[in-house]
Formats: C-alpha cells, structure tokens, sequence
C-alpha cells in the first residue's frame, strides 16, 4: 500500500519516525549514523530511508516546510503506516536571551495562531502539547548522554519569526502566561495529529538565530551542524 504523497509500502515503515525537515539532512543521517538503511520514498523528493541504528530498526523522513506540509506527512504516517511514535528534529529561533547559538530545545507545549485543527477537525484550538513519556525518555537519554537539554513551550508560525514586520506584536498575541522560549513552524500540526489519532509525537530543535544573537546559523551549518540534537533523538527512539 502506498499513498499519493509516500510511495512506501506500509511495511517500510518503522513505528518510530525521527523527522527533519530538509530532505537533504535525512540523507545526511542515514549516511553518517545508520548501519544499513534503504530509500523506500521520494516521492516529491521528500525522502524516507528505513533502516538500522544500534540494531534497532527506524524510519527518517524528511516532512518538508510549514504545517500544511508536515501536517501531511505525519497525517499519513500515523494513519496508513501505523507509525506510533514522531519525533520532529529542527531548527528555531530563541526567545529567550539565555539559548545560544545550537542549544537543544525540547517542546513542552505549542502556540499556535494558525486555524490548521479549525480546518481539519472542526476544533478551534491554538495549544497543544507533546507526549510526555517521549519527552522524558529523550530527556533521561540528554541526562545520560551529558547533552544540555533546555525545556519549555514554543510557538508555531505561519512566517519566519525574523521575516515579520513586527515580530514584538505577534508576541504581544501569544496568550498571559505561556512564556515561549523559541519559535519554529511545524510542531502544532505535528501534535496535533498525533492527539488526533491517540499516537505520540515530540519536538527537538536547534537554535539557529535569536532575537538576542547577532549570528545566523548558515545553511551548511543548519544540515551538518546539528549533530548533537540528531544523535540525541536517535538514542532516544531505540528506548521507545
């Protein structure tokens, strides 16, 4: 069985899916991490390798840019592939003036303005959290792995936080109390399906520019420099 966007059979398919992204940086996992591993999609060029890492057997496929996007893929992963456990690695910008450049954030709860559940599901709801005994696994796993692991809620945009003309007034938006620490654009549709369909999902990221930091992340440095978060999630999945 395959679907219009994955052309894997629903055997490719881990249970656990470690998700970035780029396709480009799923890639780069497989080849710099894994023991064996094989492509089973590209459709779009959204690749999907399925393979070994520490003799446990894990999917990484890339789910491309925005909710929309990612609210796709994890759709049809959760649905058609019984895949039970996501785990979204990427990147964000820091709110908070004490992450620097490459901290590892782990998303408690998310804020979104955008109406991706009104749309989907009739619900009118801009807050949602991760799964709980994901994030605990992957935080026993930072804290056994010497790995600063920085915790608190973040928000999911429509636009890059630092392509808006004023990102102080959505800000301003974001409900008393919620006190987001970093800014990304996927992680509410990502959790939002895994409520939806009772499965479990997570959100690590790495801080590539801040409203507090002068420096930006280059490209290069975004697909290959991340290491630390990429090994991190996949030590925690072989736990799951």
């Amino acid at each position: 069985m395959s679907t219009i966007h994955n052309e894997a059979n629903k055997g490719d398919i881990a249970k656990t899916v470690i998700m970035p992204g780029d396709p480009l940086r799923a890639k780069y996992i497989v080849e710099n991490f894994f023991d064996d591993y094989k492509l089973v999609n590209q459709v779009r060029g959204m690749y999907a390798y399925t393979g070994n890492y520490k003799g446990k057997e894990l999917t990484v496929m890339a789910h491309g840019m925005g909710m929309p996007s990612v609210g796709i893929y994890s759709y049809e992963l959760y649905k058609f592939y019984d895949v039970e456990n996501i785990i979204r690695i990427g990147s964000c910008g820091g709110y908070s003036p004490e992450l620097k450049l490459f901290d590892i954030v782990l998303s408690e709860n998310v804020f979104s303005e955008s109406n991706y559940a009104l749309s989907f599901n009739n619900d009118n709801c801009h807050i949602v959290n991760s799964n709980s005994e994901l994030n605990n696994i992957i935080e026993e796993t930072a804290l056994n792995n010497n790995i600063n692991l920085i915790k608190g809620n973040t928000v999911c945009t429509d636009a890059v936080d630092f392509y808006m003309t004023d990102v102080n007034q959505f800000l301003k938006r974001v409900p008393d109390g919620f006190n987001p620490i970093s800014s990304e654009m996927e992680a509410f549709a990502l959790f939002y399906n895994a409520k939806f369909f009772d499965k479990k999902a997570s959100c690590l990221m790495s801080v590539v520019d801040s409203k507090f930091i002068k420096d930006v992340a280059t490209t290069e440095e975004r697909q290959t420099g991340l290491n630390n978060m990429i090994k991190l999630a996949l030590d925690a999945a072989i736990k799951i």
